[in-house]
């Protein structure tokens, strides 16, 4: 009889031990899916951010590339008014000096009007 209650104990130790050992396994495979799903929830999260920088990037190098354009063309511009300032000012230049030359063929002209009628009056 005693032999058959050690032989009972040894065989519920041994189904609890075994039944511990399952459910030791499950909890450890929970685990595991637990950690790869947050792993993966979290890859998807830093992959988004990783395309967020690469266009990010993207758009910094093309707006560079445009700023340079538009200093390049502003620079042109610049120098395209200051020769048109230069010939505005050169165009004032012989307007004035044609001022002079037509004040000067006056003055000739009342001259010689008045050495014609001199003269003549003579």
């Amino acid at each position: 009889m005693l032999s058959a209650m050690i032989k009972d104990h040894q065989a519920k130790q041994a189904a609890k031990k075994e039944e511990q050992e399952r459910r030791r396994k499950e909890a450890i495979l929970s685990a595991n899916e637990l950690t790869q799903n947050l792993v993966d929830h979290l890859n998807v999260g830093v992959a988004q951010a990783y395309l967020n920088q690469k266009r990010l990037d993207a758009e910094a190098k093309q707006l560079h590339i445009g700023a340079t354009n538009f200093a390049k063309q502003t620079s042109q511009w610049l120098a395209l008014i200051e020769n048109f300032n230069g010939s505005l000012k050169e165009i004032g230049d012989v307007e004035n000096w044609a001022k002079t030359i037509e004040s000067d063929m006056n003055v000739i002209t009342t001259a010689l009007e008045i050495a014609y009628k001199t003269s003549r009056e003579k």
